[in-house]
């Protein structure tokens, strides 16, 4: 089990998103805690509201696949474009949240779908 996943409960990352006045970073980390390890009916509430907001924010930015459990995959040259970072830069950020979650993130065409 990684540090991060034991950071949090379902009780205690629901308590955060429901305080009105919580720090944005540790909001931030109690949504991403149960996108990973919440219940899979507040997975899917996170992950529509996760798509809806990618795309009102970035409207250019479209999945290109679909991953093996149906989420959105993007194309990491066009994310770091889209996000104005370079294209290491969201590599290594992806690595990051790889390490920390202990979950794989980043796939190739060989891993994904065209279809959702």
């Amino acid at each position: 089990m990684t540090d991060f996943k034991k950071e949090w409960t379902v009780e205690s990352a629901m308590e955060i998103l429901q305080h009105p006045t919580v720090d944005s970073a540790i909001w931030a980390s109690a949504v991403e805690w149960l996108l990973l390890y919440g219940p899979p009916e507040i997975q899917e509430l996170l992950q529509q509201a996760s798509g809806h907001a990618t795309s009102e924010s970035f409207p250019e930015l479209k999945p290109q696949r679909y991953g093996p459990d149906g989420t959105p995959c993007y194309d990491l040259a066009e994310l770091a474009r889209t996000l104005d970072i370079s294209e290491e830069e969201a590599r290594a950020k992806l690595m990051e949240k790889e390490m920390k979650h202990g979950i794989q993130h980043g796939f190739s065409d060989d891993d994904t779908t065209t279809l959702q």
